[in-house]
């Protein structure tokens, strides 16, 4: 009535199924925990983990967009000083100059000043110009997102870096604005003021020798501004890059780490899942001989 023969077998048999179905499906998946119930721990380390690679990625995606908009501003400003220099020259060759010589630089120096305008409003990425920004606005800094941390009570905080519009503006992008580089006037005789967009030196511009040397002073002001700017900006983009091939790396870290507590060895699972058919295919030779021996008494009842 109780084939224990065949029960043992049958035990056996059904705890190697249930390992070659468990071998099979890291196989199949590559990982040796992919639900909670392989390894709660693991899982929960592991889910964790990938969450805070995603939002490792968004600021990854956020760096690369600043390094887009500080990477165009930077350009344009360096295009800038170069224009700036250039109306330098033009006014110092305009100091010693014939009224009609003056009048001739005075065009070249409006093309400048066309060309430092234009140059400087296309200066735009993803619909932001760093440049030409309104003084009065409530938005007065860039920031680009650079980290996100979260520690074991489950807070976060994230970083960033900063650029101060008042710092990089180089025109004020409000109507009758004056708050950037080139729109803020210099004294240049008396009470007549001018800026590095308005100056003239032609009909109706200055005249006097200590007039074209306070418009020196004042552009020369305007290129050490520049400069500063150019610094700034140079300094943000290399902050920027640098921060970009750190989370790279760090989201690459993450991953290595995930991939140790789930990741299935193929070739250990594949080498065990040769082992487990073979144990599979004894089982099932087994239980049928079990079942044999049992039928055996059969042989008892021939005549």
């Amino acid at each position: 009535m109780t084939n224990a023969s065949a029960m043992t077998a049958l035990q056996s048999l059904n705890a190697t199924n249930k390992q070659l179905e468990q071998t099979q499906s890291r196989i199949s998946t590559g990982f040796r925990v992919s639900t909670a119930s392989d390894n709660a721990a693991y899982w929960s380390i592991a889910t964790t983990m990938r969450s805070d690679n995603k939002a490792n990625s968004v600021v990854q995606d956020a760096l690369g967009l600043g390094a887009g908009k500080v990477d165009t501003a930077y350009t344009a400003m360096n295009a800038a000083i170069d224009v700036i220099d250039d109306i330098k020259s033009k006014i110092l060759l305009a100091k010693t100059a014939s009224p009609e010589e003056r009048g001739k630089i005075q065009s070249e120096i409006k093309t400048y000043q066309d060309q430092l305008v234009d140059s400087i409003s296309g200066a735009t990425y993803a619909g932001a110009n760093l440049l030409k920004t309104d003084s009065t606005s409530s938005d007065k800094t860039l920031q680009v997102i650079s980290s996100y941390n979260r520690d074991s009570t489950g807070a976060v905080v994230t970083g960033s870096i900063d650029i101060d519009y008042k710092n990089i503006r180089l025109i004020d992008a409000k109507t009758g604005g004056s708050a950037g580089i080139l729109d803020t006037s210099f004294a240049t005789s008396g009470t007549v003021k001018m800026s590095a967009l308005n100056l003239n030196v032609g009909s109706g511009g200055i005249t006097t020798a200590t007039a074209f040397d306070n418009m020196l002073t004042g552009i020369e002001k305007v290129l050490g501004k520049m400069t500063a700017a150019a610094s700034e900006l140079g300094a943000a983009k290399s902050r920027i890059d640098m921060q970009k091939d750190f989370v790279s790396k760090l989201m690459d870290s993450i991953d290595r780490g995930v991939g140790q507590l789930v990741d299935a060895d193929m070739n250990k699972e594949s080498t065990k899942l040769q082992a487990l058919q073979v144990q599979q295919q004894l089982g099932i030779q087994a239980l049928s001989i079990a079942n044999t021996n049992s039928q055996n008494i059969l042989s008892l009842f021939k005549g």
